[in-house]
Parts: C-alpha cells; structure tokens; sequence
C-alpha cells in the first residue's frame, strides 16, 4: 500500500521509489527531471554555495564604528563620493537636468500661483489656531516651502501651514503662556503677550526640527511605518472636530479663553453654550454668509474636477467680500467686529527662538514631529506611486527637519504637507518642486505690497476659512464601512483612535492610537489558527483536509508550519502548540498514533529572537527523549544563523536541515517505510 501511495507523489516525495541510477538525474538540474534525491542544506550549500564571503579589510587600530565612519568620510571627501551625496541630498540636481521646459513650466507656474493665492488666506487663519498673529502664518507659508522645494524629494507635495499642527502647537503656547486672568490687557501688555506666544511657537518648530534632523542621523526613516493609515485618518478626523469646536468662539463675535488639556472640545462647548447669548449679531452674519460661499465652492472644486481649467479660489473671494464690506460699512467700530489689524512689513529678522522653555517644550515637539513626518510622508507615497516615481523617507526627514528648524529662526510656527493644498497642486497640473517657488512669489507679494489690504479683514472669515478647509478630514469617515469590510481590527484601531482624540486631546489620542496600533500586531501573532493539511493526490501542494477528502496520509507522520515570528511573545503559545501535535509529556492526543517523525516548516517565520531560538533547541531535546525523529525545512538564513547561534547542532545534525518541505517528508518516508500508507500533516 506505501508503494501505491508513492507512485502518486511526484518530484522530490518520490525519490524513495526510484532504484534505477538512469532514472536519478543530476542534482544541478534538479528541473529537467522528475526525481532526485533528497536536499539538505548542507548538500545545497555543497553544489550550489552559499554567499560570497567579503573580503577582509586590513586592521585598523580603532574601534570598529570608528573605522567604518573613518571610511565613509575618506569615501565621501572624494571627487565622486561628494557629487553622489551632493545629488542625495539636493533633489533639485537630479530633476532639474531633466526638466521639461516646454510640456512642465505652465502647469507648475499656474499650479504655483493658484497654491499661494490659497496659502495668504489659509496661513492667516491657522495663525489664529497657533494662537500668534495672522502675519506670521504667512511666514510660515513662506520659508518651509521655499526650504522644501530645495530638499524634499516629493514632486507633488505643497508644504506649509497645517491646521492639525497649528492646533497642537496653539494647545503648547496656550499652556507655556496664558493669557491672565484678569484680561482687558492694554497695547504694550498684548504685544508683549504676542510675543512671548510667538516666541514659544517659533521653539515648538526649533525643538521638532532639531528632532527631524536626530532622526535623520540616526537613519529613522522606518518610524514614519508605525503610524499606520488607520491611525492618521483617525487622527486628522478628530483634530478637525477640536478645530471645528476651537472656531466656534471667532465664528459667535465671543471672546473666551482658549481650553487645553483632557476634554478641552467638551469645556469649549460648555463655554460657548453658557456664554450664547453674547454671541455679536454682525459676527454670527458674517460666519453664516462665509460658509454659504465657502463650502459650496468647496464642493463644486472636488465634483467637477475634472472639468474646471483650475480650482475656484472661493477663499480668495471671500476675503476680497468681506474685506470691502467691512471696511465701506466701518463694521469694526460701529458694530465692534474683530478685525486682522495693522500686519508689520517685510520680514522679521532672525532670531535664535527662547530656548528657556525648550526643555518644557521638548516633549510636546516629539508628536508634532511625528505627524509632521507620517503625514508629508504618506501624502507623498502617494503621489509617487500615482506618478511613478520614488521617495526617500530619510530625506524627508532632512528636508522637513531643516525646513522646521531655519524657518523657526524667523518666527514660523511648525509646518508640514497638507492634504487639501497637494491635491489642489496636483488639480491644477502642477508636476514638480518648482511650482513651489511661484507659490512662494506670492506670498512674498502678498507680504510686500498687500499688507494695507488686510486690516479690515473681519476675523470670523478667517474662522470660517479653518472650518471649510477641514472637509476632507471630516469626510474621512465616508470610508468606515469599506474598512469594517476590510478588515474589523483596522476598524477597531480607527474608531479607538478616533475616541481619543476627541475626549481626551490630540497628543493623548496620538499616543493612544500608536499603542492600540502596535497590540493589535503582537495579538495577531498570538492568533495562529491550526488547520489540518494533507498532500493532495499527484501533486505536491498540502491543502486543508476540510477542504477536500482525497489527500494521502501516513501515521507517525507531522508536518507542522508555524506561519508567525517566533519570538518572546510567542514563545508559550509555540511550545503549547508543538506538544498538544507531537505528543509530548502528558499532552497526547486522544486516539492519535504515537508521532514517529516530526517536520517543522520554518517557512512562515520570518525572524527568531533568543527565546524564540532556545525554545526550538528545547524542543529537539525532548524529541530526542520520546524518541521522535526531528526534522527541520525551508529556515530562512536569519533563522538558521539565529539557531545556530543558539548551539541547535548539538542536538541536531546537518543531515536533519532541508531546503524545502517536500525533501524533508521524502526522507521522512524512507525513514517510515515499513509502516503505514497514510501522511497527517497539520499547518499551524
């Protein structure tokens, strides 16, 4: 009966059946020939080699870190060496050759200009957020893009003031510097207040850039990979709920102090709410006149795409509207409307920001970096693989950590990609960096000549303008139902996030998210569903049993894969796993033939730490005590070069190390002959 079973293997499960020498080709060519003898890795390493050893340097009389940085310099201070990491690290080199002139110019001069004329409005705006004056919003919409165009590799990416980190950032100043209790400040108390807030924003984007620019030392790009999608759309949908809320003051005409901490959305709306009926007639007209322009304008943008020559710069608009009104009808003083005021001209000379309170801030700057970096990262994988072509996240890191660092040396608040202002690019056919510098021609006009311009612009516009750039965040969870389809851990991930972010603040909720995010990893791996196999008949693919009943089993035989990282977490569940299918100890399985011959396909895992590795030493041992015959199959060269560390050939021997599954069972089957026809393989 074995012999029958055998004659419906194929390939390497065969060989045991194969006694004419004519019949067994040459190992070499193991594809043009049926049968061959089995294949340890071993043999494998005899006939095919293992990889080409590096050839040894000549000592040095250092230690080995420094010798290998000693080498780079060397390699790095000459001729070639310096015009590679020149090109690495100045994008504009390797594209700018390239550039068409003819087909790219209009599309990023036009996409350029219509990204600036939005970044004027937008910048004032955010500054409210960011708790600093309008003006240095527009320095922010300035130096980080011009600093970006120069460094960042993302083509499509528009830089410069983002609503969730002005919110973030506005929560540090407020809490660094509140406003007294007292209030009713007068001129030279509210300019020193102003600038002492600025000061403190300008430290937040000095203390996150420095920590861009450590992570860019140190080569940690891989962060940006913890932040999973999940998480950020959670994220940016919650802050656009507290940036909602934080509105709702300017768009009312109400002046009430600004909430921190846990719970601040909820305390805004209790604030809002008791102080209702002081609300500013005029302000509540202007905001509901604002949106209805605002967010329809909106709308047509995104539904007709396709068919507009370039976006309707509905802010624009807006401004120019409210700008007028206010200042023929004299709302400011006749009604007491909040307006912008008088904006400096030119540009603040550089200034170290205060470092006194960098050590209060350091701890707020290391989220901020974070999002800064996750965001402008993920929007511009995006873009990337829309347009075909590639990303360096550590130069990313350069990029926005320098971009962060100079621009606070000018009073700029922290800054990153945006969401709304890259697709706005992108609609308005921008293709490169250089549509970056026409955006900042803009706002430098706008800082230049405008400035006069502004005074009357009522401050409830700038409001509503935060509120309707925050459609695309607040549609985010449009897509909850495709990702409850997709996948409920996700879902589960996005919601909790979501949740934290909305109760507690967006720090917290951060924090929250990255937590839950990484424990949902270490519980999939602590969820490895078992599944019987067995060997379909003339084939050599292990299928479900419950999947088809027409597959060859033999008694005394396992074959267990375990598809998961073997690894302190997982230490327990594999060693619980392993004894209830091999019977060991006491841990025997009712009515089951004693296991002879036992396979572990190490194909699933992909890395095993030192627990993980003395575990499987263990388990050789105890084999090897009741008397079971050990095989291992298909171990990547990490984890033979883990276990061999972890001295597994004391207990095994290179003759029990195969290449794949289907050479180890063939041996397994030479080892079983005399007994039953049938094979119990069990994946794990």
């Amino acid at each position: 009966m074995l012999q029958g079973a055998k004659d419906k293997m194929s390939g390497p499960l065969a060989s045991g059946t194969c006694s004419d020498p004519e019949e067994v080709s040459d190992l070499k060519s193991p594809l043009s020939s049926r049968f061959r003898e089995p294949l340890t890795h071993a043999r494998f390493q005899e006939l095919f080699g293992g990889a080409e050893p590096e050839p040894e340097l000549p000592a040095e009389p250092c230690l080995p870190c420094l010798c290998r940085l000693r080498r780079r310099r060397a390699s790095a201070c000459s001729g070639p060496g310096a015009w590679r990491v020149l090109l690495a690290r100045l994008p504009p080199l390797r594209w700018l050759p390239q550039y068409r002139w003819r087909a790219w110019l209009l599309g990023d001069a036009v996409a350029g200009v219509t990204v600036g004329v939005v970044h004027v409005p937008q910048g004032m705006a955010f500054a409210l957020l960011t708790s600093v004056p309008p003006v240095f919003g527009l320095y922010t919409s300035f130096f980080p893009v011009l600093i970006y165009s120069l460094l960042g590799t993302g083509r499509h990416l528009s830089t410069g003031t983002f609503a969730v980190l002005s919110l973030m950032t506005g929560s540090v100043v407020e809490r660094v510097v509140p406003e007294p209790l007292a209030g009713n400040l007068s001129g030279i108390e509210r300019e020193q207040l102003e600038a002492r807030r600025v000061g403190a924003a300008a430290a937040v984007a000095f203390g996150s850039g420095a920590l861009m620019l450590g992570m860019f030392v140190l080569q940690l790009g891989v962060l940006s990979t913890f932040l999973s999608e999940p998480v950020i759309k959670a994220l940016t949908s919650g802050a656009a709920l507290h940036v909602l809320v934080s509105q709702l003051p300017s768009l009312l005409g109400l002046s009430l102090p600004r909430q921190i901490g846990c719970f601040s959305l909820f305390k805004t709306l209790a604030a809002v709410l008791s102080a209702l009926s002081q609300s500013s007639p005029a302000e509540v007209t202007i905001s509901a006149l604002s949106l209805v322009l605002l967010v329809p304008v909106k709308e047509l943008n995104v539904r007709f795409r396709d068919r507009l020559l370039t976006p309707i710069p509905g802010e624009v608009v807006m401004v120019l509207l409210a700008t007028v009104l206010c200042f023929t009808s004299s709302l400011d003083t006749r009604y007491n409307v909040q307006v912008v005021g008088p904006l400096p001209g030119g540009f603040p000379q550089p200034l170290l920001p205060t470092l006194d309170e960098l050590p209060r801030i350091l701890a707020d700057s290391l989220p901020i970096s974070l999002v800064t970096f996750a965001v402008s990262t993920s929007l511009a994988s995006i873009y990337a693989d829309k347009y075909s072509y590639t990303i360096e996240p550590n130069q990313e890191l350069l990029a926005h950590g320098v971009s962060n660092l100079i621009s606070s040396l000018f009073s700029c608040f922290p800054n990153s990609a945006t969401l709304a202002t890259t697709s706005l690019l992108v609609d308005a056919g921008g293709n490169t960096q250089l549509a970056g510098l026409f955006s900042c021609a803009v706002v430098l006009a706008a800082l230049l000549w405008l400035r006069p311009f502004f005074y009357y612009l009522p401050k409830a516009v700038l409001a509503c303008i935060n509120i309707s750039s925050m459609r695309q965040m607040f549609f985010q969870m449009q897509e909850l139902p495709q990702l409850w389809h997709i996948s409920h851990v996700d879902f589960a991930v996005w919601i909790v996030t979501w949740v934290a972010v909305v109760t507690l603040n967006v720090d917290l909720g951060l924090a929250v998210g990255v937590v839950v995010s990484m424990m949902t990893v270490v519980c999939r791996t602590q969820r490895v569903q078992c599944l019987e196999l067995g060997l379909a008949e003339g084939t050599e693919l292990y299928r479900p049993i419950r999947e088809s009943r027409k597959l060859l089993q033999v008694p005394g035989l396992c074959i267990l894969s375990y598809p998961a990282p073997l690894y302190f977490a997982t230490r327990g569940q594999f060693h619980r796993i392993l004894e209830w299918h091999l019977g060991l100890g006491e841990r025997i399985k009712p009515g089951a033939e004693p296991v002879r011959v036992a396979i572990l396909d190490f194909s699933g895992i992909t890395f095993v730490d030192a627990a993980g590795a003395r575990e499987v030493v263990q388990l050789t041992r105890r084999c090897q005590d009741d008397g079971i015959y050990l095989l291992l199959a298909q171990c990547n060269a990490l984890v033979l070069e883990t276990l061999t560390r972890a001295r597994l050939l004391d207990s095994v021997s290179p003759e029990q190390l195969f290449v794949s599954v289907q050479d180890a069972a063939a041996h397994a089957l030479e080892r079983l002959k005399p007994t039953g026809p049938k094979i119990c393989t069990v994946w794990v």
